[in-house]
């Protein structure tokens, strides 16, 4: 049974950064799509990034807005995607969630579809101006 775990949110003033992790324990997401999501109170949820990872290259697509701010990256350990982010806004406060897509690739890779089908639990990040 696939479960991820993220961590790493927190509070911070406008243009700090916070690097986010998020575990998977009973898979391992090689050659894989995993997604980063976030939800703001009162708002859909939206993706942030996904990346297709491989043990050469991933692949990665970023939401408009946050390209050039944040990064996301794999470990060696095929267990753990990160999401890096930078120069982070007050409209960046939301919960952030990872999630895998287990089977088939996601038809679109940036929205919450239900090819995303295992979720973690969210980790909070807040942005204060």
């Amino acid at each position: 049974q696939v479960q991820l775990a993220e961590s790493g949110g927190g509070s911070v003033q406008a243009g700090e950064s916070l690097r986010l992790a998020c575990v998977a324990s009973g898979y391992t997401f090689t050659n894989k799509f995993m997604g980063w999501f976030r939800q703001a109170p009162g708002k859909e949820r939206e993706g942030v990034a996904t990346i297709y990872a491989t043990r050469t290259y991933p692949s990665i697509w970023y939401a408009n807005s946050v390209r050039g701010r944040f990064t996301v990256s794999q470990d060696n350990t095929e267990h753990t995607i990160y999401l890096q982010m930078n120069n982070l806004k007050p409209e960046d406060t939301a919960m952030y969630y990872c999630a895998a897509a287990t089977g088939v690739r996601p038809q679109r890779l940036l929205e919450a579809v239900p090819e995303y089908n295992a979720w973690g639990q969210g980790t909070q990040v807040t942005v204060s101006s």
